[in-house]
């Protein structure tokens, strides 16, 4: 017997789709409600470190995931200027264990093919052009309004939908994601046979150039530079502007010019940070994922700590008999302190860089919280 029976989800990003999955494995009825017209097949890469491949494992999905990606060890650190000489060669820490690669990276429309076929595949209703606008509470039940009409009554509400969370508004929880100060350009481009690991280039006229792979034929490039109004850009306007930032980084960037300047596409957004209070749940809603802490993607956890706010909720929804107070005391005990680390310690990064700290012992803390996550939630 499980806490719930009948569970609507809102929001199909990573946290979402694995949740539904999870439910709908182990006989739950799962209705998730995505606002958008469809899956979204736009963006650039994703780099997944082992604590996000293991819960993959757990989903059933690592398989297809494996094969759609581009697995790594290791970091690399090169200098701008000419040449662009590799001046440090960084191990990664399994933190999935020694069954899992260290770091993966693969294209996020392929990610978020898989987990969706994956949920349906499970029994999950997954409903585009859906959005979750109201909510109604009993002591034992969710009445769900989709687009100012109600849906039903359900025995939870999981709200999994992003940084501008509606059901984190509805339930009155105030906090929300906060700009830190930096902006990321970002492209899909072709990979050179030179790059076989993520690399990263410090110092130049932007804090952090780098680029991960995603497959035999692709990786995702990034420039972190001071965030700007960059948002009403054109097409033509932000490839140029990728271009020109570039220019000081030698090495594979000379590829990623030749791309940009044959159409790839650039897209910009602003690192954010926050992370909710217990509780995450108001009665029987909860909110997981970007929905309930966001953080700069310096140490690349953001879908990790996702995902495992999902395997962790699921887990226990599933042993549990009731949604009683227990089970939300056991949940945020196990993920609330998890996250915070990573919120913090991604937002001290980035602090560190914008502050232009020569002395920051940034290596330390990476491995210190790859330690960390080396636990299963």
């Amino acid at each position: 017997m499980t806490a719930v029976q009948k569970v609507a989800i809102a929001g199909s990003g990573v946290a979402g789709l694995a949740a539904a999955i999870q439910l709908a494995k182990a006989g739950v009825e799962v209705d998730l409600f995505e606002a958008k017209a469809e899956l979204s097949a736009l963006g650039s890469g994703i780099s997944l470190q082992g604590n996000a491949l293991r819960v993959f494992d757990a989903l059933g999905a690592w398989d297809d995931i494996r094969a759609a990606g581009y697995a790594f060890e290791g970091l690399n650190l090169r200098a701008p200027g000419p040449g662009a000489p590799i001046v440090a060669e960084l191990p990664d820490v399994k933190t999935g264990g020694p069954d899992y690669p260290a770091a993966m990276g693969m294209p996020r429309p392929e990610l978020a093919r898989i987990l969706l076929a994956h949920a349906q595949k499970a029994g999950a209703n997954v409903r585009f052009g859906t959005k979750v606008t109201g909510l109604v509470q009993t002591p034992d039940s969710v009445e769900v309004f989709v687009d100012g009409a109600s849906e039903g009554v359900y025995d939870l509400v999981i709200g999994a939908d992003g940084l501008n969370s509606t059901v984190r508004e509805l339930i009155g929880i105030e906090q929300k994601p906060e700009p830190t100060g930096m902006g990321i350009w970002r492209s899909f481009v072709s990979r050179p046979a030179e790059v076989q690991r993520s690399e990263l280039y410090y110092g130049g006229p932007v804090y952090i150039a780098g680029y991960t792979p995603t497959g035999e034929d692709t990786m995702y490039a990034f420039l972190v530079e001071k965030a700007q109004d960059r948002f009403g850009v054109s097409d033509e306007d932000a490839t140029r502007i990728m271009l020109e930032e570039s220019r000081a980084y030698d090495g594979p960037w000379n590829h990623i010019r030749a791309d940009l300047e044959n159409g790839a596409h650039a897209n910009y957004t602003w690192f954010t940070k926050h992370i909710v209070d217990a509780p995450w749940n108001r009665g029987r809603v909860v909110i997981i994922g970007d929905a309930a802490h966001s953080c700069p993607p310096t140490i690349a956890q953001g879908a990790a700590q996702g995902l495992e706010d999902a395997l962790v909720l699921t887990e226990l929804l599933v042993q549990f008999e009731s949604l009683d107070k227990d089970l939300w005391d056991l949940f945020h005990a196990r993920r609330l302190p998890r996250a915070k680390v990573v919120v913090d310690a991604s937002v001290q990064l980035g602090q560190w860089q914008i502050d232009g700290d020569r002395d920051a012992d940034a290596g330390g803390l990476i491995f210190g919280i790859a330690q960390q996550m080396a636990r299963p939630a």
